[in-house]
C-alpha cells in the first residue's frame, strides 16, 4: 500500500520547475474510485525510471479551494498527471488498469 494523499502541497511554480518525470496523482484518501486505482498506479510505478533517474510520484490531496488540482483544471478522481521537466505530457482520469498508466509515463519517456 503507498503513502496516502498528502494535504501539504507544493506551489504550482515548485511543481513547473522539477526536473525529470514527476507523476501528480491527484484524489482524496476516503475516495473509492482511488482506494481501486491505487495497485494498478503502484503496479505502473513498479520500476518506472524517466531520463532523469526514478519518476517522482506525488500524492496530491485534491478538493474545493486545493490551488494545485485548481491549476490542472482537476475534475475528477483520481487524476493522475505526467510531467517532463514541468510540462504536461499526459493525464489519465480514473485509471481502470496499470497498463493506461504506463502508457502515459512512457509519453514523458518513463519507461
Amino acid at each position: 500500500m503507498s503513502a496516502p494523499y498528502e494535504t501539504a502541497q507544493p506551489e504550482r511554480s515548485a511543481v513547473d520547475a522539477m526536473p525529470g518525470t514527476v507523476m501528480l496523482d491527484f484524489g482524496a484518501n476516503w475516495c473509492g474510485y482511488c482506494r481501486a486505482a491505487e495497485p494498478l498506479i503502484d503496479e505502473a510505478l513498479a520500476g518506472a525510471q524517466g531520463a532523469g533517474g526514478p519518476v517522482r510520484h506525488l500524492k496530491v490531496e485534491d478538493g474545493p479551494g486545493r490551488p494545485l488540482g485548481r491549476s490542472f483544471r482537476i475534475k475528477l478522481w483520481p487524476t493522475v498527471v505526467v510531467l517532463k521537466d514541468g510540462q504536461e505530457v499526459a493525464r489519465v482520469v480514473r485509471p481502470v488498469s496499470a497498463d493506461e498508466v504506463r502508457v502515459a509515463l512512457a509519453q514523458a519517456g518513463a519507461a
